[in-house]
């Protein structure tokens, strides 16, 4: 069974508004496994959507066809209402966080300037333009004095900001996001959705952010993409996390109940995803 559920109508102030990205009937096929099947939705500027799913449900696989790293088996990716290839400078990309080694002999202005020139052999070479485009870059995001810091021993948050101002450097019209909040604590979650929301709306983003659970992102983002078995379901939180809907997704029963105010997911032989955080406040 195919569940695309039909979208929300769009916001009174996306009506005047071209899709910024358009994913037309998409399916992705790795080897003999089906990725993502039949996958349609549409993605408006200076929307924030929040994608979650179970382990293995597709998300990252989801961005790299974006990115054009996975060619879809078939169906069509838009953008700006033309064929999306491989490389668009208008499409940041900010990858799972990695582990660096303390000792790493690299910089947070180094890093940074990877976005740059990281396909060229070794580091660029100073330039005016270039240093202020970083120095932009690591300002949007508050570590301009993390600049001649040692990458490898910053926190896990001041190495994901670093991380987001290189997806910024290409003045980006999509931002995607790849579990920006693993391995962070409550606070520096907080942080980073509110460093995020506020970035998208001052340079006007659209942004697909992978979360493990939708909690953090409840006050910011527009609307949540549930991916699960090859399916998916986009629209506002109370109309995708139901139990008809997570049901036709997963192709077997699914409940969907409330504790204290907070909405969890399982299925009646064992807990196949909760929304993370204790669940989604109501």
């Amino acid at each position: 069974m195919n569940a695309n559920p039909p979208q929300t109508v769009r916001s009174a102030d996306r009506e005047s508004a071209a899709p910024l990205v358009e994913l037309s009937d998409l399916t992705v096929r790795l080897g003999e496994r089906t990725i993502l099947e039949h996958l349609s939705a549409t993605i408006w500027p200076d929307e924030l959507v929040g994608i979650i799913g179970p382990n293995g449900s597709g998300k990252s696989t989801l961005l790299r066809v974006i990115l054009g790293l996975i060619r879809p088996s078939s169906g069509e990716i838009r953008f700006r209402g033309a064929p999306l290839g491989r490389g668009n400078p208008r499409i940041g990309y900010c990858p799972q966080n990695r582990s660096f080694d303390p000792d790493l002999p690299i910089t947070g202005r180094e890093f940074v300037g990877l976005g740059i020139d990281g396909h060229r052999w070794g580091f660029g070479l100073p330039d005016a333009r270039r240093a202020a485009r970083i120095d932009q870059a690591l300002e949007a995001v508050g570590v301009s004095h993390l600049g001649d810091a040692p990458l490898g021993r910053l926190s896990g948050g001041e190495q994901q900001r670093l991380g987001i101002a290189q997806a910024l450097l290409g003045d980006p019209s999509l931002l995607l996001l790849d579990e920006p909040l693993a391995s962070l604590d409550v606070r520096g979650q907080r942080e980073i959705v509110d460093l995020i929301d506020r970035i998208r709306r001052q340079r006007h983003l659209a942004v697909l952010f992978v979360t493990h659970g939708v909690n953090p992102l409840l006050d910011v983002m527009d609307r949540v993409w549930y991916l699960a078995g090859g399916r998916a379901a986009i629209g506002p939180v109370r109309e995708v996390i139901r139990s008809d809907v997570l049901s036709a997704l997963y192709g077997s029963p699914i409940e969907v109940f409330e504790v204290q105010g907070r909405l969890f997911v399982s299925s009646p032989d064992e807990w196949a995803h909760h929304s993370g955080d204790g669940g989604a406040k109501k």
